[in-house]
């Protein structure tokens, strides 16, 4: 069905429609319609939607579609959880009220239907023996199976929808305890076992998923002691519906349930709570064979009672005390286990569950029987008991008689079976029974090494040879006594083995002697004390001395290797935790690594499908907004064109029109060809109506004009008429009144005897009145005066009061003022003395860094002298040989000799020429060697001028300043 919008109250008129005309899921899917657009339901308020969502609710509890319920109570709680939580709360307790009214009709037509048989004569026919044959079921089930089944089911469900529509909000809280209690109740009445599992199941991980929930406003709180004490009340009757349905194992789990809330609560529950959980808990201790956690159970709840209790009777005190007694005396006597099978005890779940049933009581370690014999004694149960309990305690505990003790029990039991009174007593009888018996063995055994089995029946009263002898193996295969049955002679022999013995504390319970197992063990025990304490007095200093040497050599050897021993202790816990360290970081990195691998190819696998489910998303939206655009197109165009054919101006345009015509239009054009016919119309009839009225005014006109004479004549008649009634009138009244004035007068007279009496009895009854009230009216003023004298003195001491509360404000407003003063002083110190240290820091990071640029700057200035030094050195080496070139081309031309010494002509003189222009061969080799060592100088060194280097040695000398004046970049 498309999804388009309309108003609530037609939806709900059109739902009624489809009822009336046998449609009910078309009704159904109208008012679906209606949550489902959430554009208008959220619009409208509870008034308008809740009787639409309880019609919707009955169609679906009629058509048993539960999912379809749950839709609607989802989307309901949705709009309402936050606004009005009253409605929520009626239309789901409507809903399962009429799922349980459906149910049980169901079940009354079940039944029903098996009693409709056609013919009682032949009551079994053979299709029914057939069926029975077959299946193993009778009539009632298969009718339960076809009729009942499915309306439970769906009762069922209905459950647990709400439970979990309703699990999380705070707001309907005791809604959920509610219907969780309706569906214990649901359980039990159809008996659904396995319902009433799941259900526990359910609400357990319900509590799990509270306990998990973020602290909001909304959500329920298990820190809230309201909340805490709704799921203890529910967690009670769960076990309450856990024992009656015997759903041992439900009732436990309840147990652990209602102990784990109770360890929650900072408070103790009420007493009539805790007496309740107290005797659920014997019960369930009872049923699982545990009598000793059954008799602690009883004792706990006598405790209670005792010390909660403040009404409580003597008898109901008694009946409490008994009880206990009994259940105590009932508990089976423990198994004496060797010390050595103690010790080597494998076996831990035992005692972890007594440990476990211990917490669920309260105690800090599991009881025994002998520890609540004693703590029966010590709170004096005994002794509130009745006298024939106190005898059972007396020859069960106290007292040494096995030839008459099963004989006095019978009959204390006996006495039981005949009492109506007893008969909470009477489950105890049997258990009762096999506790005496085994006392009867343990103190015939200390009585007689060997007897004879019909001797031991006679003595055990009420008993059987194959439960004695069942009896006996007990006692044996637990290690209790030693004891062979001679099944040739007939007897029974006790303490055969000496070298075997029972446990070293003594024996529970009356004893006249020890076993001879026990004598043998003792005297050997006695013999080694005594010569132990023979050598001590004989030697006294031996063992002293043995000890002292011990000691020193011991002491020696401690301190020759205690600094290795310590080395190697250490070296192996370093060796140990680096170990340790390895592998915690290798397994952390391998996790990591894993973690990361996993997490990317589920990243992956979730991108993956997420677009895929997005596109197929898209397509499907695409799709269904293309056919429902073009449904309400066509439904449009119907409803126009059905609409159009009801009125008389659709039906002349549409017979104007054939079908092709129609099909090319739309719903706006058709509807603009109507309202231009209906205009056409209207033109029409207003030209009509306009001509008609005109001849309408005339004729009423006429017809006025011709009336106004009769309706004065008319008026006159009616005068005349009414003047006349008026006159009879008048004269009937007149004479009415005097005889009513002649019987008043006949009656004052006959009145006027009584007044005397009628004063005197006004007098008497005002006087009466008045001493009655002169009375209270005393009392009342001295009640106010008593009040006003309390009340004031009340005022009083209130006043007083109340100036040394606000004495006590002022002086603790002022200390508290003078605390934050001296905070804010302290506070203020501390804050100068970080800026004092602030700035002593940044101080002494300017002075490095000044000294540092001072340093740089030195530096510059001597690697600046360095050159100038290397300068002046390279300059003076320059002059040197400039000088020895100087005085070796003076030396040579002093050594040349002249030519007209030589006699030399011309050549001579040509050949000197060079010589002297300094082009000669020495000469030239000289200057070559020179030039090998002269450095390059710039031309204007070569100038021969100093002002070269006096410039540079000035611009050497401006350099470091410019570096010092350069800013920091």
């Amino acid at each position: 069905m498309a999804r388009y919008g309309q108003r609530p109250e037609n939806a709900l008129k059109r739902a009624n429609e489809f009822i009336e005309v046998g449609k009910p899921a078309r009704a159904l899917d109208t008012l679906q319609e209606v949550f489902r657009n959430k554009k208008w339901a959220y619009n409208w308020s509870e008034s308008v939607l809740e009787p639409i969502m309880f019609k919707y609710l009955d169609l679906c509890v009629e058509l048993k579609k539960s999912h379809i319920a749950k839709e609607g109570l989802f989307q309901y709680r949705n709009m309402f959880q936050s606004v009005n939580v009253g409605s929520l709360e009626n239309v789901i307790r409507g809903y399962l009220r009429m799922a349980e009214e459906k149910t049980e009709n169901a079940r009354e037509q079940s039944a029903q239907a098996v009693i409709d048989i056609d013919d009682l004569d032949n009551l079994a026919t053979p299709e029914s023996l057939l069926l029975s044959a077959v299946s193993g079921e009778d009539a009632q089930d298969r009718s339960d199976r076809t009729i009942l089944t499915p309306w439970v089911k769906f009762l069922w469900e209905s459950y647990c929808q709400c439970l979990e529509l309703l699990r999380t909000n705070a707001h309907v809280e005791n809604l959920y305890h509610d219907i969780a209690r309706m569906a214990f109740q649901f359980c039990l009445k159809y008996n659904r076992k396995t319902e009433f599992r799941k259900l526990c199941d359910k609400l357990r991980k319900h509590l799990e998923d509270i306990c998990k929930l973020p602290t909001q406003v909304a959500n329920v709180s298990m820190s809230k002691p309201e909340t805490q004490q709704l799921n203890l009340e529910t967690r009670l009757h769960q076990l309450d519906f856990a024992i009656q349905m015997e759903l041992w194992q439900e009732a436990y789990k309840a147990i652990e349930d209602i102990n784990n809330l109770m360890n929650l609560s900072k408070k103790m529950p009420v007493p009539k709570t805790m007496a309740n959980y107290y005797q659920k808990l014997a019960m369930v201790f009872w049923k699982a064979g545990n009598y000793l956690f059954h008799a602690a159970a009883l004792f706990k709840l006598l405790q209670l009672s005792k010390e909660m209790k403040k009404n409580i009777t003597q008898e109901e005190l008694q009946k409490m005390a008994c009880r206990v007694l009994i259940a105590t005396l009932a508990i089976p006597l423990p198994s004496a286990h060797p010390e050595f099978d103690r010790f080597i005890e494998t076996d831990k779940s035992p005692l972890e569950k007594a440990q476990r049933l211990a917490v669920l009581l309260g105690l800090m370690q599991p009881p025994s029987r002998a520890s609540l014999l004693k703590d029966l004694v010590r709170v004096n149960v005994v002794n509130l008991a009745t006298p024939q309990l106190q005898e059972v305690y007396r020859w069960l505990e106290v007292d040494f008689d096995p030839l008459n003790l099963c004989s006095h029990m019978n009959t204390i039991m006996e006495q039981l079976r005949a009492e109506e009174s007893g008969a909470a007593l009477q489950q105890y009888i049997s258990a009762l029974q096999d506790v005496t018996l085994v006392r009867l063995v343990r103190q015939v055994a200390q009585v007689y090494q060997t007897i004879e089995f019909a001797r031991l029946i006679e003595l055990a009263k009420f008993t059987t040879i194959f439960h004695m002898e069942r009896l006996l193996v007990d006692c044996v295969r637990h290690n209790d006594m030693q004891i062979r049955i001679d099944h040739g002679k007939q007897c029974i022999h006790f303490g055969i083995d000496l070298s075997e013995s029972q446990r070293e504390d003594k024996p529970e319970g009356p004893t006249l002697q020890v076993m001879p197992s026990e004598q043998v063990r003792n005297q050997l025990v006695n013999m080694s004390n005594v010569l132990i304490q023979s050598a001590a007095i004989i030697n006294p200093n031996k063992k002293k001395a043995e000890r002292e040497k011990l000691r020193s050599i011991m002491v020696q050897n401690y301190h020759e290797n205690k600094v290795k021993e310590h080395e190697r202790i250490l070296e192996r816990h370093k060796i140990i935790e680096d170990r340790k360290e390895y592998i915690e970081r290798l397994n952390t990195v391998r996790e990591e690594e894993e973690q990361k691998r996993l997490e990317d190819i589920q990243r992956q696998q979730l991108m993956a499908e997420q677009k895929r489910l997005e596109e197929e998303r898209q397509e499907r939206e695409r799709r269904r907004h293309q056919n429902e655009i073009e449904q309400i197109k066509h439904r449009h165009l119907q409803e126009k064109l059905q609409q159009i054919s009801q009125t008389g101006h659709g039906q002349k345009i549409l017979k104007k029109m054939d079908e092709e015509d129609i099909k090319k239009l739309d719903a706006d054009q058709i509807a603009a060809k109507e309202a231009e016919e209906l205009q056409k119309e209207r033109r029409e009839l207003q030209a009509k109506l306009k001509s008609h009225e005109k001849k309408v005014d005339y004729f009423e006109r006429a017809k006025r004009l011709e009336e106004i004479p009769l309706l004065q004549e008319s008026l006159k008649e009616r005068q005349l008429q009414d003047q006349t009634f008026w006159e009879e009138q008048e004269k009937e009244r007149i004479a009415a009144a005097i005889e009513g004035r002649k019987l008043a007068v006949a009656t004052r007279d006959r009145l006027c005897r009584m007044k005397a009496d009628r004063d005197e009895f006004l007098n008497k009854l005002t006087s009466e009145r008045n001493a009655l009230y002169s009375e209270k009216l005393g009392a009342f003023e001295k009640m106010l005066a008593e009040e006003r004298r309390k009340r004031l003195n009340e005022r009083k001491e209130k006043r007083k009061e109340a100036r040394r509360v606000k004495w006590l404000k002022e002086k603790q407003e002022a200390e508290e003022e003078e605390r934050k003063r001296q905070q804010q002083l302290l506070e203020e110190r501390e804050r100068e003395a970080k800026e004092e240290k602030e700035r002593q820091e940044r101080l002494e990071k300017e002075r490095i860094e000044k000294e540092q640029k001072e340093r740089e700057a030195a530096e510059k200035l001597e690697k600046l002298e360095m050159n100038d030094r290397v300068a002046a050195k390279q300059k003076a080496r320059e002059e040197e040989l400039e000088r020895k070139l100087r005085e070796q081309n003076e030396k040579m031309d002093r050594d040349a000799p002249a030519p007209w010494r030589r006699g030399g002509g011309d050549k001579e003189i040509k050949r000197s020429e060079p010589l002297r222009r300094g082009g000669g061969v020495g000469e030239s080799r000289d200057r070559d060697e020179s030039k090998k060592f002269e450095p390059y100088v710039p031309k204007s060194r070569a100038a021969g001028s100093d002002n070269f280097w006096r410039r540079s040695a000035a611009e050497k000398e401006r350099e470091p300043s410019r570096e010092r004046d350069r800013p920091d970049t």
